[in-house]
């Protein structure tokens, strides 16, 4: 069974025991969470699509950790003024188990 859920603004495709990064949430390590945005529902052989929900899905998961990602450097330049500015920046996520998908 698969699910696309919508996590911040986000869309993820995910399954039971996936593992996810999504941008950060405010609950602590080890709580459970209820995404109720679910698009569309499947398994092998019958596919529900939302419009734009799907009606009494939910989808289950763990808040396993919260990081930050890798760093990304923004450089600055223009030349002949003496003008340069290089900034760092780390997004912060929260990694997510999925426990179990509800239809």
């Amino acid at each position: 069974m698969f699910a696309v859920v919508e996590v911040a603004g986000i869309q993820f495709k995910v399954a039971p025991k996936d593992r996810i990064n999504v941008p950060s949430l405010a609950e602590k390590p080890g709580t459970k969470i209820h995404l109720e945005r679910v698009m569309l529902v499947g398994d092998d052989k019958t596919v529900v699509v939302g419009h734009p929900l799907v009606a009494g899905a939910s989808v289950e998961a763990t808040v396993i950790d919260h990081g930050k990602g890798v760093k990304v450097i923004v450089f600055k330049k223009k030349r002949r003024k003496r003008y340069r500015v290089k900034r760092g920046h780390r997004q912060g996520y929260t990694e997510i188990e999925i426990n179990s998908i509800a239809q």
